[in-house]
C-alpha cells in the first residue's frame, strides 16, 4: 500500500493520487525551489539540483557465522517466507546473489526499490568482511515496509501473521528493540530482509552527521561538554551491553552528533567473540579510528575510546581525567556506577576551580540494575528503563515561532485572532554563547457573530500585549498575580464594550484565551475557554497542557464518567469566556513549567483541535517539526491545511513555538 505523505491515508499501489486528499503519489515538491513535479524516485530536483530524494543507509551483512551477526543457529532463516510474501520472492538472479555485480546504480532488492548511491567493493574483496554499508535511494518512498507494519502493530498490540516478528533477521531485531525505547542515539530502522547468507538492514542515513572527534578538538568546546559526552557514552554502554552491541561505541568514526550536539551512533556493530583487538602504532595514530580493546569487553574499553579521542584531537587532558583514565586502565574502576561517580567528582572539581558556570553533574539514582541475559532483545531493553540519568542545568539555544489563522471552509468571516511578540538577546564570544529570550504568544477565538467575535478577540490580544509591554520586567517571568491581572483587564475591556453597546444574551461578544509566556527556559500559561496549549517532546510525546472550560469537562471533574458527561447536549458549551460578564465570573487557569528538553509548543483554537485531530496525527504532523531543519512557517501552513481537510467547520488558528535547549556547559 502507498501511504500519503500529506494525510497518511492508505492507498492501493496503483493510485497516482491520494484518494482521500488528492496529493500526488508520483511527484513531490522541491523544498528549495518549490518545483512541484519532482518524481518521488529522483535523487535531485531537475530544476535546481537540490538533493531531495529519500535516502537511507544500507547495511549488507554477510553471514559468515550465526555468532558473527548475533544470530543463533538458523534463527536468521526462521519465518523468512513471511517477509518474502511482502518483499517479493528472492531468486538466484537477485541483485545480492553471488553471481551478480553490486555496482553504483544497482538495486539491492528484486523490486528495485533501494538503489545504491555509493560503490561497493567487489564480492571477491568482501569475502573476509562481515558487512559493508552504503547510501541508498528509496525509489518507492510512499510504499510501507514490513518493518514499519511491525512497529505500527506493536504500538496497537496487533501483529499480523504475514509480518510476524519471527520473519525478521536477528540483526534487524536489535534495531527494532532499541528503537522501541525512544533512544535517539540509535538509528531507527526502516526495512530489512534476508537472502540466503546475506541480510540487508535499511536504517536512517547519518553519514553526513558531524563526527564527535571534530567537535571534541575545537578549542571552544568546554571541558564540561566533553564530560557530558563521556556520560552519554556510559548511558549508551548500559543500553548496548545486554544486546552485545558495545562494539558500536568503540569506532570513533561511528560516534556522531545530532543537530543538538547530542551523542549518536551511525549504526550498530554486533560483538564477535572471535574478533581480534585492534592495535595502533605511533606512526599511523592519526589515521587509526578504532579503539577496540581486548575481549571480552569491559568498561576499560570506554577509557581507551576517550584516550583515543584526546590523542587524535591533540587536546590536552586535565589532571582529574588523566587520573580517571589511569584508574580505568589498571582496573580500579569496575562498574558503570563507579565511572559515573568519578565523572560527577570531576564536574564538582571544575566548578570549584571556577572553570565552569553550571551545577555539577548529578544523578537521580546511582544504582545500576543488574540486567540478566535474555533470548529476545525486546525483553532485555525493557529492563533498562530505570537506568540513572544525568541532570544538568539547561540553557536556551534557539527559540523560533510561526502563526497562522484561516477562516475555514464553512464560515464567512474569521473571529480568531492571535499575537506573537518575541525579543531575543544573543551574546556570542569565542568561548561562550548566551541566548536570552522572552516570548509572548496569545490566541483568542471570538464569539458573538460578525462585528462581535472578531472585535472581542482582537481587543483581548491588544490589551494583553500592551499590559506586558509595560509590566514585563526584563529577564524575569511575570508572576501569577501579574498574569491574572492582565487577563482581568482584557475581560474588563470587552465587558465595558458590551455594556456600552447595550448588548445582551447571545448578542454579547466574548472570546476564549490561551496565552503562553516564555522567559529563557521558564514558561507560564494562562487560559480561559476551550482554546488549548499542547506540548510535544521526544521523551513524553504529545501532552495537552490546558483543560477546557466547558460543561462536559466540568462534569468530569465532579466525578461523572466521561461518556456520560459528553452525552449531554450542552457538553461543549463554555463555562468561562472573556467579556460576556464581569471579572467575578471568570477564574483563569495559570500554570508554570520548565523547558528542560527540546520542545514544540502549539496554541490551537478548537477549529484545529476538534475531533482529536492532533492527538491522532501528532506523530506525522507535529513530531517532525521538532527538528531544526524543518521550516516552522511551512509547518503551521501544512497544519492549517490538514485541519481544513478533516475539520474545516470553524475558524482555524495555530501558533507553533520551537524551543531548543542544551546543557549549560559554557566555560
Amino acid at each position: 500500500m502507498l501511504i500519503c505523505p500529506q494525510c497518511k491515508f492508505e492507498n492501493p499501489n496503483s493510485n497516482k493520487f491520494c484518494q482521500n486528499c488528492g496529493t500526488s503519489l508520483t511527484h513531490k515538491v522541491c523544498p528549495e525551489c518549490s518545483t512541484d513535479d519532482v518524481p518521488v524516485n529522483a535523487l535531485r530536483c531537475q530544476n535546481c539540483g537540490t538533493e531531495c530524494g529519500t535516502v537511507f543507509w544500507a547495511i549488507i551483512a554477510k553471514e559468515k557465522s550465526g555468532e558473527a551477526l548475533g544470530i543463533d543457529g538458523d534463527e536468521g532463516d526462521k519465518g523468512v517466507e513471511a517477509v518474502e510474501a511482502d518483499e517479493g520472492a528472492i531468486s538466484s538472479s537477485s541483485p545480492l546473489s553471488p553471481s551478480s555485480q553490486i555496482a553504483l546504480g544497482s538495486y539491492l532488492d528484486p523490486q528495485e526499490r533501494y538503489q545504491l548511491l555509493d560503490s561497493l567493493p567487489a564480492q571477491t574483496e568482501t569475502a573476509t568482511m562481515t558487512d559493508v554499508g552504503a547510501r541508498v535511494l528509496d525509489c518507492q518512498p510512499y510504499q510501507i515496509s514490513p518493518i514499519e507494519v511491525i512497529l505500527a502493530s506493536q504500538q496497537s498490540d496487533l501483529v499480523t501473521p504475514s509480518v510476524e516478528a519471527s520473519g525478521i533477521p536477528r540483526l534487524a531485531k536489535l534495531y527494532i528493540a532499541l528503537q522501541s525505547q525512544g533512544q535517539r542515539g540509535i538509528p531507527p530502522i526502516h526495512d530489512a530482509w534476508q537472502q540466503g547468507d546475506i541480510q540487508v538492514v535499511i536504517i536512517e542515513d547519518r553519514s553526513d552527521w558531524q563526527h564527535l572527534l571534530d567537535l571534541w578538538q575545537e578549542e571552544t568546546t568546554s571541558s564540561l561538554k566533553i564530560l557530558h559526552w563521556c556520560y552519554q557514552m556510559t548511558q549508551l554502554w548500559a543500553l548496548l551491553e545486554p544486546v552485545n552491541c558495545r562494539q558500536s561505541l568503540l569506532d570513533l568514526s561511528n560516534l556522531r552528533l545530532d543537530e543538538d550536539q547530542t551523542l549518536a551512533l551511525q549504526r550498530l556493530y554486533v560483538e564477535s567473540s572471535n574478533s581480534q583487538p585492534a592495535t595502533e602504532s605511533p606512526e599511523d595514530a592519526q589515521a587509526q579510528t578504532s579503539a577496540i580493546p581486548e575481549q571480552p569487553l569491559t568498561i576499560q574499553a570506554l577509557g581507551r575510546v576517550w584516550q583515543a579521542l584526546f590523542r587524535q584531537s591533540q587536546r590536552t587532558q586535565f589532571g582529574s581525567v588523566v587520573q580517571m583514565l589511569g584508574d580505568l586502565d589498571v582496573g580500579k574502576i569496575h562498574t558503570i556506577a563507579q565511572l559515573r561517580s568519578r565523572l560527577e567528582e570531576i564536574s564538582v572539581e571544575l566548578e570549584a576551580l571556577g572553570t565552569a558556570t553550571l551545577p555539577p553533574i548529578k544523578e537521580k539514582n546511582t544504582a545500576v540494575p543488574t540486567i540478566p541475559q535474555s533470548d529476545e532483545p525486546e525483553d532485555i531493553i525493557s529492563k533498562t528503563d530505570d537506568m540513572p540519568t544525568v541532570v544538568l542545568a539547561m540553557q536556551l539555544s534557539s527559540l523560533e515561532d510561526a502563526g497562522r489563522t484561516d477562516v475555514g471552509r464553512q464560515r464567512h468571516h474569521n473571529e480568531d485572532y492571535f499575537g506573537i511578540e518575541t525579543k531575543i538577546h544573543k551574546l556570542e564570544l569565542p568561548k561562550s554563547r548566551v541566548l536570552e529570550a522572552h516570548g509572548l504568544y496569545i490566541l483568542c477565538d471570538g464569539m458573538g457573530g460578525h462585528a462581535g467575535g472578531e472585535i472581542a478577540s482582537e481587543l483581548a490580544v491588544n490589551t494583553l500585549r500592551q499590559y506586558f509591554q509595560e509590566h514585563w520586567i526584563a529577564n524575569q517571568l511575570p508572576t501569577e498575580d501579574s498574569i491574572r491581572e492582565a487577563v482581568y483587564l482584557a475581560n474588563e475591556a470587552i465587558y465595558k464594550l458590551n455594556q456600552q453597546d447595550a448588548r445582551s444574551g447571545v448578542g454579547r461578544m466574548g472570546t476564549t484565551l490561551v496565552m503562553l509566556l516564555i522567559q529563557d527556559t521558564q514558561a507560564a500559561v494562562a487560559h480561559v475557554g476551550d482554546s488549548r496549549l499542547y506540548r510535544l517532546t521526544r521523551k513524553r510525546g504529545l501532552e495537552q497542557v490546558t483543560v477546557d472550560h466547558e460543561v462536559g469537562q466540568r462534569e468530569i471533574t465532579r466525578g461523572v464518567e466521561a461518556s456520560i458527561a459528553y452525552a449531554r447536549p450542552d457538553a461543549y458549551q463554555l463555562t468561562q469566556a472573556l467579556g460576556p460578564r464581569d471579572e467575578n465570573s471568570i477564574n483563569p487557569d495559570v500554570g508554570f513549567f520548565e523547558i528542560n528538553e527540546d520542545t514544540l509548543l502549539l496554541l490551537a483554537s478548537d477549529g484545529l483541535s476538534d475531533n482529536d485531530l492532533l492527538e491522532t496525527h501528532w506523530q506525522t504532523h507535529l513530531e517532525p517539526l521538532l527538528s531544526s531543519g524543518v521550516n516552522l512557517e511551512r509547518g503551521v501552513t501544512d497544519l492549517i491545511d490538514f485541519a481544513n481537510q478533516h475539520n474545516g467547520h470553524d475558524n482555524i488558528t495555530g501558533i507553533l513555538i520551537r524551543a531548543k535547549v542544551r546543557p549549560n556547559l559554557e566555560s
